[in-house]
């Protein structure tokens, strides 16, 4: 009796430790905090009697680089704290513009610090509308099960493993121009899990292989890849142009993978046949994707709009899809029941019991929201930094101090230590003079330099949740020198094949 009345108090002392606990982490951080606002108010009124504009070497500039080296540290131990990397990063942009107005006020300046927000807030929410498209139309497509089908279609062949480990490579690194890199990698990793649960080894190694190929194929298309899309907004390469890196990104790609290839496991895989039926709309969401594309380039190469404004009317595109297939859902249904009971084919029977119609607003609730998130924290970070005046010390020291090659290789990667986001953003908000050569370079870097570490990319970080214990960090590091040649030599491309540029 005296047991069971203490295991039951257990769950309860237990709570009570972790209510505990939470208060003196919620107290901890408080005090932090208004330890940084109290140094940071006594460092406006030191500024504001020096009459400093920049505030690079003054304790002001310092705080803010700590708060954002501390929020990139938590994001870089995302996988170990299991927290979300928008809450660090989102904290850290609010302490840094409250840290640089609060110094800008003190010096009598009330506008620029707005003025300079206002900039960063306009680029991000170019950027939120464009990738909300088009993650909803990814969720759309994987609603209707397009990708389900996809998998379904090659575990049903009865490839090898050296033959899957080059497939799903081979398709990474062409889905990725059009689906994005993140969303490429996951697919193809559902692939490898699929038919390689006896093979840890092959599944590792797949992993790798799909890293480097998504990353790869996101470099030489304004849709692979966040960063892509930044250098295309900001109009300092035209959409035409991102093919001009398409073999140096398919060195990249392959250089690596046929090293690889001679450590694939020779045995045959296990035979797991799972065909998938697409639900209605599959193949019409495809055709208005690429539809959707097709005006936010025409949009913004010959009229000179945001290319968001060509996304956003694409999602009307798919609205309307969505009308018709809520209009003829009873109708649809009627009829593929009939074909299903025809062909005796019950899994699709059973399917259509529990089939409800298409609402585009699902898929769009079902959009990363921690990743527009983090990226909102990144650009407004970088910004007060760059407000603050780093960005343009480190342009002198990158751009102007040393040449703009090794610059851009430096670009490549330190983005596989700190993720190519906020390297990007901060090149291309430091705009050094360079030629068109040099900006396809650090977009190429910047794109494909993640790959040297499973931490330098977002496909990198989602594969090793995804096939958590066969991909790790240290997997990925065994085969780092590997990727480094293919980095090397798709530089080497580059510089070659467009020489005329530089």
């Amino acid at each position: 009796m005296t047991e069971n009345h203490s295991s039951e108090k257990l769950p309860v002392r237990r709570c009570c430790t972790q209510a505990i606990a939470s208060r003196n982490l919620v107290a901890k951080m408080t005090v932090f905090i208004l330890a940084i606002f109290s140094f940071g108010f006594s460092a406006f009124a030191s500024a504001a009697e020096s009459g400093a504009q920049s505030l690079t070497h003054h304790p002001v500039g310092y705080i803010a680089v700590v708060i954002f080296v501390i929020a990139y540290a938590f994001v870089m131990l995302e996988e170990k704290l299991h927290l979300r990397k928008s809450k660090p990063v989102l904290l850290a942009a609010g302490l840094i513009w409250f840290l640089v107005a609060g110094a800008a006020a003190m010096n009598g300046d009330t506008e620029s610090a707005n003025a300079a927000l206002k900039h960063n807030l306009l680029e991000y929410s170019e950027l939120l509308l464009f990738l909300l498209v088009a993650m909803t139309y990814i969720n759309a497509m994987e609603e209707r099960q397009l990708f389900d089908a996809l998998r379904g279609w090659l575990v049903s062949k009865g490839f090898s493993y050296l033959s899957l480990f080059w497939i799903t490579g081979l398709l990474a690194f062409f889905i990725s121009p059009i689906a994005d890199n993140l969303t490429t990698a996951l697919l193809m990793c559902a692939v490898l899990m699929k038919v390689g649960e006896d093979s840890p080894r092959f599944i590792g190694l797949g992993c790798i292989n799909i890293v480097v190929a998504a990353n790869a194929g996101g470099a030489f298309s304004p849709f692979g890849d966040i960063t892509t899309l930044m250098v295309w907004q900001k109009g300092v390469v035209e959409f035409t142009e991102f093919f001009r890196l398409f073999i140096p990104a398919a060195v990249n790609f392959l250089v690596p993978a046929v090293i690889m290839s001679f450590a694939i496991p020779s045995e045959p895989p296990k035979d797991t046949s799972d065909p998938v039926i697409m639900k209605r709309g599959a193949r019409r969401t495809v055709v208005l994707f690429l539809l959707t594309i097709t005006t936010a380039v025409l949009g913004h190469n010959f009229l000179h709009l945001p290319a968001v404004v060509g996304m956003m009317m694409g999602l009307a595109y798919l609205q309307f899809l969505g009308y018709y297939l809520q209009r003829s859902f009873k109708r649809g249904v009627a009829r593929e029941r009939v074909w299903a009971e025809n062909h005796k084919n019950t899994r699709l029977l059973e399917r259509l019991d529990k089939a409800v119609p298409f609402d585009i607003f699902n898929p769009m609730a079902r959009t990363e929201w921690d990743t527009l998130l983090f990226f909102y924290g990144v650009v407004l970070c970088v910004g007060g930094l760059g407000y603050i005046g780093y960005l343009s010390e480190i342009s002198q020291l990158l751009y102007n101090d040393w040449n703009a090659t090794g610059a851009n290789i430096a670009v490549g990667v330190m983005s596989a230590i700190v993720d190519n986001i906020p390297v990007m953003f901060a090149v291309l908000s430091m705009e050094p003079d360079m030629s068109h050569g040099q900006w396809l370079l650090v977009t190429l870097t910047a794109g494909v330099g993640g790959s040297m570490l499973s931490i330098g990319s977002a496909a990198g970080v989602a594969l090793m949740g995804q096939a958590r214990g066969y991909y790790t960090i240290m997997s990925h590091l065994r085969w780092a020198p590997v990727v480094a040649l293919g980095y090397v030599a798709s530089i080497a491309t580059h510089m070659w094949l467009n020489a005329s540029l530089f």
